[in-house]
């Protein structure tokens, strides 16, 4: 996997935001997956924080708008998953500092 696309691609990932916590998808542990191909074809697996979260449809369209916007990147294809359920456990170092949980 090219390491420049992925940084490229988490660094857009990381402008998008839960609507109810004040914290980028990447850092809230969201992203499962992203798989890049030699075409420069972008799969990504995520999840959200709940099975009944209200942006169970717009949230994989808008990371899919967001993947496709990098430069280097052909394509992208999101799958929700639900397994393994999200915890806070996925949370980076940084997402829990804002949220106050350090």
């Amino acid at each position: 996997m090219d390491k420049a696309i992925e940084a490229d691609i988490i660094e857009k990932l990381r402008t998008i935001y839960d609507p109810e916590i004040p914290v980028n998808i990447y850092d809230l542990g969201l992203i499962y997956k992203i798989d890049i191909s030699a075409e420069r074809e972008v799969n990504i697996e995520m999840t959200l924080t709940a099975p009944g979260c209200p942006v169970a449809g717009s949230m994989p369209p808008a990371v899919q708008q967001a993947v496709e916007s990098v430069d280097s990147v052909k394509a992208a294809k999101v799958n929700l998953v639900w397994e393994p359920p999200w915890t806070k456990d996925r949370m980076s170092e940084e997402a829990m500092l804002q949220l106050g949980m350090l």
